[in-house]
């Protein structure tokens, strides 16, 4: 009989099911499911009420309906009795956050509240609430609590928990008294497969403001903020917080029904979905910086001690790999870049040709791009179409593109997009070295990686620096599966550590991509004018803030 494990990686618009042969490492099945749903960014289900601006919004069922397809699809197209699946992980986008009540049931889909937007789940990107965020940061500074604020690279982002719970507590004060906790959707999925609430020491360090050391945020400052928030952490969140790998329990009698497992397979406490993928790509030790690239993009390190780099989303001790810390970094819109430019930016001739050479406009536009010389379009973007999460912590920032002309064509512009989010990146790692932190390789992994060798090649000329590939579609699942395997226990045939199942099943590709210096010279002179731009218009003049409060 076969041991199999499975993960499950909750995305931004679908989820993906995972099965992996545990004693060859293979990817056996993988299933995908789309959200019905979707983002919810202008309007609620019922078409009627409207949501405001930087609202993103989903509905749990979506997630449930992931668990009740996706699974039973795996373990069908495997062939293979579900009693040799004997772990579970989970990993989600992060912070997506849910209101339940005792029961655990979602308030939205509570018929009193189905209309008000407040009691939806608030998407990760979710930015109505950087208003909020900002008075933490300013009122946190005021109080001395600087250490807090240095793990989160001295500013709070609209995407962590408090700016939520607190806009939620702010602007409708029913819906927070009726929350009884306030919950990342990774962990409510655990309680729908257990029945146990476990919160993950990776969701609640990075996105929470936990840490290992002082805990949540001090009830002084939730005090001074609103003393309505004084006691949320003991009245609407969970006083203990579990470290990965830790079985956070077995499939339960409803959970079994719903999708197929066995009743009693571990399953492991959850994971952010990019932060799942570091053990996919084999890196268990300091020194390697994993980029998870897709909708956003993640940039993850390990560290043996705890340092300061300006603009980090977190540094958590046991956040990624248990026995460090694991550092985080991030551009909060890469892949949504792209389709911007795809939906937004192309002539009816463009579609046409597109069917007529059976491509898709990404392909077409890259195919276009990729013929000219770096430089060539004349144009220059910075990469915060949805605000900048690292290193400038600033999600009511705005995107740019400078340089147009009448003859500048839609593959100029998606150039441009390519090159900005890679100058993005550089920041990023130059931001982590003047740190003190080392990065000795580089591994990249997503479907966009796999999909463009164009925008890899960029990436690296832009760098200066070899980019080798995860060999995975599908690396946060596959990282999950890993960590079910650690919940189950060599015992059942799994893992006693996560190190000891990297070493079994991470895989990265024997090739790289290597950068071409001829490229990277002219990139350094462009990138030296992108700073300019980074500068000015991240720290100096608030155009983009004034714009948008405008808008």
């Amino acid at each position: 009989m076969g041991k199999y494990s499975v993960g499950i990686d909750y995305g931004t618009t679908s989820a993906r099911a995972l099965l992996v042969d545990l004693n060859t490492g293979e990817e056996i099945a993988v299933a995908v499911k789309e959200y019905p749903h979707g983002v919810m960014d202008t309007c609620l289900p019922d078409g009627r009420t409207k949501l405001g601006a930087d609202w993103a919004l989903q509905h749990p069922q979506d997630y449930l309906d992931v668990l009740k397809e996706t699974i039973p699809e795996i373990i069908k197209k495997a062939g293979i009795k579900p009693k040799e699946i004997i772990g579970v992980g989970i990993d989600f986008t992060a912070c997506t956050m849910m209101l339940v009540d005792e029961t655990y049931t979602p308030l939205c889909i509570r018929e009193e509240f189905e209309n008000n937007p407040h009691a939806y789940v608030k998407l990760w990107k979710h930015h109505s609430a950087q208003e909020k965020a900002d008075i933490i940061t300013a009122k946190a500074e005021e109080m001395g609590y600087t250490k807090m604020l240095r793990r989160f690279g001295g500013r709070v982002s609209s995407e962590y928990l408090l700016p939520k719970i607190w806009q939620v507590l702010d602007e409708a004060p029913d819906i927070y008294e009726q929350t009884y906790k306030f919950i990342e959707a990774a962990d409510w999925i655990i309680y729908q497969l257990t029945g146990q609430e476990r919160r993950s020491v990776c969701c609640a360090g990075y996105k929470g403001m936990w840490s290992k050391e002082d805990g949540y945020p001090a009830k002084a400052l939730l005090k001074e903020l609103d003393p309505r928030l004084e006691n949320l952490v003991e009245e609407k969140l969970s006083k203990y917080v579990y470290p990965l790998g830790y079985k956070a329990g077995g499939v339960n009698d409803r959970a079994a029904r719903l999708t197929g497992l066995e009743k009693g397979t571990a399953v492991a406490v959850s994971t952010i979905d990019a932060h799942a993928a570091v053990p996919a790509a084999g890196i268990v030790r300091p020194g390697k910086m994993l980029m998870v690239i897709g909708t956003s993009t993640c940039h993850m390190l390990l560290g043996e001690e705890e340092r300061i780099v300006p603009g980090m989303c977190g540094v958590v001790a046991d956040g990624i790999i248990p026995g460090y810390y694991g550092f985080e970094a991030g551009q909060a819109c890469v892949g949504d870049h792209f389709d911007w430019a795809i939906k937004k930016c192309i002539p009816s001739e463009y579609n046409k040709e597109a069917q007529t050479k059976g491509i898709n406009l990404h392909q077409l536009l890259t195919e276009k791009a990729q013929t000219q010389r770096v430089g060539e379009h004349g144009l220059l973007a910075l990469d915060w179409w949805n605000g900048n999460r690292s290193i400038l912590m600033d999600a009511s920032l705005s995107g740019m593109l400078i340089g147009f002309s009448l003859t500048t064509k839609p593959e100029d512009i998606y150039r441009a997009l390519i090159e900005a989010t890679a100058f993005g990146t550089r920041i990023i790692i130059e931001a982590f070295e003047n740190s003190g932190i080392h990065i000795s390789e580089i591994i990249a992994c997503g479907g966009i990686v796999e999909k463009n060798p164009f925008l890899m090649q960029i990436y690296t000329d832009i760098t200066g620096r070899e980019i080798k590939i995860l060999d995975s579609l599908q690396a946060p699942a596959l990282g999950s599966a890993m960590f079910g395997a650690v919940a189950a226990g060599k015992h059942e045939g799994g893992f006693d550590s996560i190190v000891e199942a990297a070493g079994r099943m991470a895989k990265v590709k024997d090739t790289a991509y290597k950068p071409d210096s001829r490229n990277t010279k002219v990139y350094d002179m462009i990138y030296y004018e992108y700073k300019k731009l980074y500068n000015y218009f991240g720290k100096e003049n608030i155009v983009m803030k004034v714009l948008k409060d405008m808008k």
